[in-house]
């Protein structure tokens, strides 16, 4: 008895904080018709992710944090014209496209070009800018007196996946094509670190590179030295799904802003951008200009990056942090629950009755399916298919919390059901006979004699899939759920500081999952010293009981 109370508190303490994470992340209410446009928040200068609403930024669906940069302020201007408020939807490169055409957001205005290939899925408007290729590279490296593609030969050059910045490379004569890379976060990373030569880009995220690190310094290119590209190609345009009936209004806005306003709006947002190196370090590469419309400053300090974006980004990566809790939390609870109804059905004895045969094998054979299917794929992969599948098949609108808790839930349950009808099996067969014995139902023996010994038997195990969820949910950035490695990325992507954000992050991914399996350690030695001087099974318990009775 002391064993059951030990866990049904625990169960009702964990079901209690999952319920108050829960309500606290649910939710997004307004009273005006909305404007939901999708970008990344993390490539300033077009767009980035800060702490407050400061210079016009917007606030985040799902999210304490703000959205700002060059494509906030024309979202912000179209939202007005169309009298509708505006929302951002924050999610990873690859998920822009399959949240516009599920219907998850209205408009994509993330620094997108209107290449030939996307315009086979997503319908644009007129062109809102223009920008020029460059190359960003390592200021410490070989190539930063380069003047042209010719000086790249050998070069490891890379750029974001399924963008024309990645197709131009092949336009460098000897280069070292590198895969492509999801995300310009982990380009920086990958370049800070030795790891490539370059990346391409666009002028003005180059501009802000190299001005925020001085590790990085931008290669711009004279006229038939550079990239040959179309108009297409270094145009940009916002994202519609097609036959969108705003789409002529959003044009005739469009056109209402002339070229002049545009370059003072993109100067303005790089002004604007946060600002994370005020360590005083000298960056002879950027020329006057750039730092000037940057805006940097020189104040110094000796107060170590680690501890410093520690200090100033703790609340984001306590919310991140909160919400991994929550997910891999609830996930595991659920995936457990559906593990042990799964695995009791599963050794149950075949029913005699044709009927109920026929049903017990129908079952059978779809958990296997599901089972196999959640076991055999990737979770991001299941992320993509049943968030945005889900919309664009059957016209389902998930909030992005709750699909992040059903996948994490339903894929744990595949591998749990596994665990839980082996656990079963490992109970002695002597103990369903001697709970048979004393008349004890079906029920009665699974709940009073096999269910507490398969949950301290599999509680390792659980314990162990707990962990695993608080790092699985990482993937879970590519639906827009701000959970802890995506705060660090918008941090990492708005302070070029990649090694000491993902340390801070590193270190709090350790603690979570440390202090999840030291409190998991309790209970188990809870258990076993409850259960100490004695392992008789409960039904044996039962039935020198009710001997005894019978003797007397």
């Amino acid at each position: 008895m002391t064993n059951k109370r030990t866990i049904t508190i625990f169960w009702s303490l964990v079901l209690f904080l999952s319920s108050f994470f829960l309500l606290t992340n649910l939710g997004y209410a307004a009273d005006k018709e909305k404007f939901t446009v999708g970008m990344e928040a993390g490539y300033p200068p077009f767009n980035w992710t800060q702490k407050d609403d400061s210079n016009g930024a917007v606030p985040i669906q799902g999210s304490k944090d703000y959205a700002g940069g060059y494509d906030v302020k024309i979202a912000q201007k179209i939202a007005d014209d169309l009298d509708k408020e505006l929302v951002i939807f924050k999610t990873e490169w690859d998920g822009l496209a399959p949240a516009l055409t599920s219907g998850k957001i209205d408009a994509i205005i993330a620094g997108m070009s209107p290449t030939a290939e996307r315009k086979k899925t997503v319908d644009f408007t007129d062109v809102y800018y223009n920008s020029n290729l460059v190359m960003l590279v390592n200021s410490e490296g070989n190539f930063t007196d380069a003047k042209s593609l010719a000086d790249f030969k050998d070069a490891k050059i890379t750029g974001q996946l399924n963008t024309f910045h990645y197709s131009v490379i092949d336009q460098i004569p000897g280069v070292k094509k590198q895969t492509a890379m999801d995300n310009f976060p982990a380009m920086r990373v990958a370049l800070e670190s030795g790891k490539i030569d370059g990346y391409v880009t666009e002028r003005p995220e180059g501009v802000t590179a190299q001005t925020l690190n001085p590790k990085f310094k931008m290669i711009e290119f004279e006229a038939g030295k550079g990239f040959n590209t179309s108009p297409d190609d270094t145009a940009i345009a916002i994202g519609l799904r097609y036959n969108d009936p705003d789409k002529a209004k959003i044009n005739q806005l469009l056109a209402s802003i002339s070229a002049d306003d545009r370059t003072k709006l993109m100067d303005q947002a790089i002004s604007q951008q946060p600002n994370m190196d005020d360590n005083g370090s000298e960056q002879d590469e950027v020329n006057e200009a750039d730092q000037a419309i940057v805006g940097q400053t020189e104040k110094k300090s000796n107060e170590p990056w680690v501890i410093r974006i520690a200090r100033e980004n703790g609340k984001a990566f306590l919310r991140g942090a909160g919400t991994t809790l929550l997910i891999s939390l609830v996930g595991t609870i659920v995936g457990t629950i559906i593990g042990l109804a799964i695995g009791i059905f599963r050794t149950l004895k075949k029913p005699t009755n044709t009927v109920a045969r026929f049903f017990n094998k129908l079952l059978n054979i779809l958990f296997s399916v599901y089972i196999e299917i959640f076991r055999g794929t990737p979770m991001i992969v299941q992320a993509m298919v049943i968030y945005y599948g889900s919309a664009q098949a059957f016209n389902i609108d998930i909030n992005p919390l709750v699909a992040a808790l059903f996948i994490v839930s339903i894929n744990t349950g595949a591998y749990m059901t596994e665990i839980i009808r082996g656990g079963i099996y490992a109970v002695d067969k002597g103990q369903f006979e001697a709970a048979e014995a004393i008349g004890m139902t079906h029920a009665q023996t699974m709940w009073n004699v096999v269910i507490p010994q398969v949950f301290r038997n599999t509680l390792p195990a659980i314990g162990n899939e707990f962990v695993i969820n608080i790092k699985d949910t990482s993937v879970l950035n590519v639906i827009a759920v701000s959970e802890l490695y995506f705060q660090a990325k918008t941090v990492a992507g708005s302070n070029f500081r990649f090694f000491d954000t993902f340390f801070v992050v590193c270190v709090i991914y350790f603690v979570m999952t440390f202090t999840v399996t030291r409190i998991l350690r309790y209970i188990e030695r809870r258990i076993d010293g409850n259960d100490s001087g004695s392992h008789m099974s409960y039904a044996n318990q039962m039935q020198v009981q009710e001997t005894e009775k019978r003797g007397a």
